[in-house]
């Protein structure tokens, strides 16, 4: 449910975003800070989406509200960050994937076979920072590149 009707239509989202702000017209995109604005707009968002969120999940009876509620609210905060081109969309989906884990393990208390997503997020929490460290790299380059006046940045080889 969240991800048909959140997080796919902010990806689709995000892509026109991404396509439309090309680094020095390459396939790179450009990296965006964060306004106060927007920051507050995604805190205000994000709130109404968890408690709206959190009244859906426990009518449907869900065995873990909270840590399922935290979980929507970092998916739509990541999926947010995503359209505004931050490098920490990475680190919201990072929390994201914490978050599974914990929600993986308490389900694997009673059934082990649930032992495979646990591995499955820490992997995405491993790529996911890995995504956060990189976007961070690249926004340094596209800083220093916009300084030096270099006309387009051309990716290392």
């Amino acid at each position: 449910m969240t991800y048909v009707g959140m997080t796919l239509p902010m990806s689709v989202v995000s892509l026109i975003s991404w396509v439309r702000h090309p680094f020095r017209d390459s396939a790179q995109v450009t990296v965006a800070k964060v306004s106060k604005k927007a920051a507050s707009v995604m805190i205000v968002l994000s709130v109404l989406v968890t408690v709206g969120f959190y009244f859906i999940l426990r009518a449907l009876g869900n065995a873990n509200l909270l840590f399922s509620t935290f979980s929507v609210t970092t998916s739509f905060a990541a999926a947010f960050l995503t359209f505004l081109r931050s490098p920490y969309f990475a680190l919201a989906y990072a929390l994201n994937d914490a978050v599974l884990i914990v929600l993986w393990s308490l389900a694997s208390v009673s059934d082990l076979s649930y032992i495979p997503m646990i591995v499955c997020f820490g992997v995405f929490l491993i790529n996911d920072t890995y995504g956060f460290l990189s976007w961070r790299k690249m926004a340094k380059m596209q800083s220093q590149s916009a300084r030096n006046g270099q006309p387009k940045h051309s990716p290392e080889k």
